[in-house]
């Protein structure tokens, strides 16, 4: 879930095991991205590639070792991936069938030659994709309770600062500020297709939070008439 709320004192997390997850996670990281990004293009000579595994993975760590010592709840929130509603189960195949196709195509574009990205266009990509990576670090640092699955905790509080007071799922910004630049950062044109598919997947994503928010957590209601939009301000 998405909505900032400031965390209350909550239960003992096993310290051990959630380390234990977190290093197992990222340590696959740089093998699947590796495949996605150099198998396909069948040389480790796809400088893109390296650039943006090391892009995403260096403030992921930064960040992780912070919120193991400050704020490991969150750490466990995100960890968590077994969604509990039926029709948000469905939204998550959905989005299997268009995101690895965002990380394998730059690969076979690279291969084949289908784009000729610039490299200032490049660069350009990737500060976007590092600026859309900061920016959920920023909407994690407002909201305790940013969970990857639908579900409202006790003592929950909606609060309207920060990102929360531009759009009521700024989470979803930042990620998708992030997948539109990716396949340009990894130089292809093609991969943005499934990339722009992957976002159209995030509107009956944030309709199923809706539902569940306005159903169980309390001045959800009344947030909405004060952040009019959910995505991109002005217009959704």
């Amino acid at each position: 879930m998405n909505e900032e709320m400031k965390q209350v004192p909550s239960e003992k997390i096993d310290m051990k095991a959630l380390k234990k997850i977190v290093i197992t996670r990222f340590s696959m990281l740089f093998p699947v991205l590796g495949l996605c990004f150099f198998l396909p293009a069948w040389s480790l000579k796809y400088w893109e590639g390296w650039a943006y595994i090391f892009t995403v993975a260096i403030p992921m760590a930064f960040f992780g070792v912070y919120l193991f010592k400050h704020d490991p709840k969150l750490l466990e929130r995100r960890m968590r991936t077994k969604e509990k509603q039926k029709d948000q189960k469905i939204v998550i195949i959905l989005s299997l069938l268009s995101f690895p196709f965002v990380f394998l195509l730059p690969g076979f574009d690279k291969r084949l030659g289908w784009s000729e990205v610039p490299l200032t266009v490049e660069i350009i990509a990737f500060a976007m994709v590092l600026l859309g990576y900061l920016m959920t670090i920023y909407v994690l640092k407002a909201n305790s309770y940013a969970s990857r699955i639908i579900e409202v905790e006790k003592s929950q509080k909606v609060i309207t600062t920060g990102p929360y007071a531009l759009v009521r799922h700024p989470m979803y910004s930042a990620v998708s500020v992030l997948y539109l630049f990716t396949p340009v950062a990894l130089g292809s044109y093609w991969a943005i297709i499934p990339a722009v598919i992957l976002l159209f997947v995030f509107i009956p994503r944030i309709q199923g939070e809706e539902r569940e928010l306005l159903a169980n957590l309390e001045g959800y209601r009344e947030y909405t008439q004060k952040v009019k939009y959910r995505l991109i301000p002005g217009i959704w």
